[in-house]
């Protein structure tokens, strides 16, 4: 099986998609060859030497999520993992947007969880967009877009919801409407309640709130606050000066205020409403959840 890489170095780096497509071999989709550490290294981009870019402990908090679900369906660890890689990497958006960060970390800091986590049991292989992929799919990105995205202002309890239900990641969080908060939150409340349990159920009512948004306008029936630029700013400055995340209790995002309760509650019901009328292939003969990579 693939190993971690035996050389890491102390900050963080880019490799850009080209760079990266080098190092994706058979071998490696396979889970059967390493990564060629020092010579990958050598094709990436150092960012600055800074306490916010070192690697050891993103890579320490990998290891324990590996540990700790060494025994269970790697799918388990999504919801454990994607909190905490937020809270310890601390980006920019327009930083995370950036693929080159997450090609660095797949490659070069943690191919190993890669292929564990993603090494199909069918087909003996990893899809090569979970090392080099988009946002919604690429191994890391994924799971840090899901904290930004589902955190209710410094709360990542949604965060665990919407990542414990595997097409929230895999359908829902490539849908452009996640990005209103309220609408965002208002889906983790379906599932909170159990109106939405399986992977299907939660697929079909993603594709029927991103279809009903073309003609419902949600940020005016459930507007939300401005968000906190400065908020964030102030969270990101404090690893500046190397905070540290805890792996065990669940860590404190962004001081921003949380999405409007009226908002949520009010597209919460709506959502509802939309979901009984919303197909689900299976619903009647099985709550089997149809859980994907």
């Amino acid at each position: 099986m693939t190993e971690k890489p035996d050389h890491l170095p102390e900050y963080l780096a880019r490799l850009a998609d080209e760079e990266a497509a080098r190092f994706i071999s058979d071998g490696l989709l396979a889970g059967k060859d390493n990564v060629p550490a020092i010579a990958l290294n050598q094709a990436a981009q150092p960012l600055p030497e800074s306490p916010r870019w070192r690697l050891r402990a993103i890579r320490d908090l990998i290891d324990d999520a590996m540990y700790i679900y060494r025994d269970d369906r790697p799918t388990q660890a999504d919801a454990w993992l994607a909190p905490r890689l937020h809270a310890i990497l601390r980006l920019t958006r327009a930083e995370a947007a950036d693929p080159a960060i997450w090609n660095y970390l797949a490659l070069g800091v943690a191919p190993d969880f890669v292929v564990w986590r993603h090494l199909s049991e069918s087909k003996k292989s990893v899809n090569a967009r979970y090392f080099k992929g988009p946002y919604h799919k690429q191994a890391f990105a994924r799971l840090w877009w899901s904290a930004e995205l589902f955190r209710n202002g410094s709360d990542y309890e949604p965060v665990v919801v919407a990542c414990g239900n595997q097409d929230m990641l895999n359908t829902v969080l490539r849908l452009d409407v996640i990005d209103h908060r309220p609408t965002a939150q208002a889906l983790v409340r379906l599932l909170q309640r159990d109106v939405v349990r399986t992977g299907r159920e939660a697929n079909a009512l993603g594709k029927a709130v991103n279809a009903a948004a073309a003609t419902v306008m949600y940020d005016v029936i459930a507007p939300d606050v401005e968000r906190d630029a400065d908020a964030v700013q102030r969270w990101i400055d404090e690893a500046e000066e190397g905070t540290s995340v805890h792996h065990r209790p669940l860590p404190t995002g962004p001081a921003e205020e949380p999405a409007p309760t009226a908002s949520v509650e009010r597209l919460t019901d709506h959502f509802a409403e939309l979901f009984a009328e919303v197909p689900v292939r299976g619903k009647e003969a099985s709550g089997e959840d149809a859980e994907g990579e």
